[in-house]
């Protein structure tokens, strides 16, 4: 886990008169072990392989605290479950874009996405503080060669698709 979310962690748990747990600090290694965006469901599910003792409802908890706490962001990609983002601290302006056909979701950063936000907001008398821009769009591995491990990959995984509009 990163120095600056642990040092964030532990003066918000500090300022909530709250404690660290044992259960409470594996949730948070383990949301913050790589960079993949996860659902509630999905987090429980990777720390139920490392301790079989954590409830879902301590997950629940612990991801309230920290969205609360300001280390992870709530995103809507456009499924039904909230799915959350442990990386915008590195990179706060980051974007995405997701496949309608396989669900697959690609961060990208463009500063030219930034300027324009950024001039957008100036001259309606705002001062930007964070931007997200999220496009949905159709895998080119499906429509050129008929078939998309990605969407193979989520089909296998049993994670719902995404009802196309």
């Amino acid at each position: 886990m990163d120095a600056e979310v642990q040092q964030r962690l532990d003066e918000f748990i500090r300022r909530m008169g709250l404690r660290r747990t044992g259960q409470r600090n594996v949730i948070i290694e383990t949301a913050f072990s790589n960079e993949e965006h996860f659902t509630a469901e999905e987090l429980f599910e990777r720390v139920r392989q490392t301790r079989a003792d954590i409830s879902q409802a301590t997950v629940y908890r612990t991801l309230g605290l920290m969205v609360q706490a300001g280390l992870l962001r709530e995103i809507d990609l456009g499924d039904a479950p909230t799915t959350y983002d442990p990386n915008f601290l590195v990179k706060p302006s980051h974007n995405h874009l997701v496949c309608i056909d396989c669900g697959r979701v690609v961060e990208f950063e463009d500063s030219h996405i930034v300027m324009l936000n950024d001039r957008v907001t100036r001259r309606l008398g705002f001062k930007p503080v964070r931007q997200s821009l999220k496009i949905e769009a159709n895998c080119e591995q499906l429509r050129l060669n008929g078939r998309c491990p990605n969407l193979i990959a989520t089909r296998l995984t049993g994670k719902p698709l995404k009802k196309r509009r």
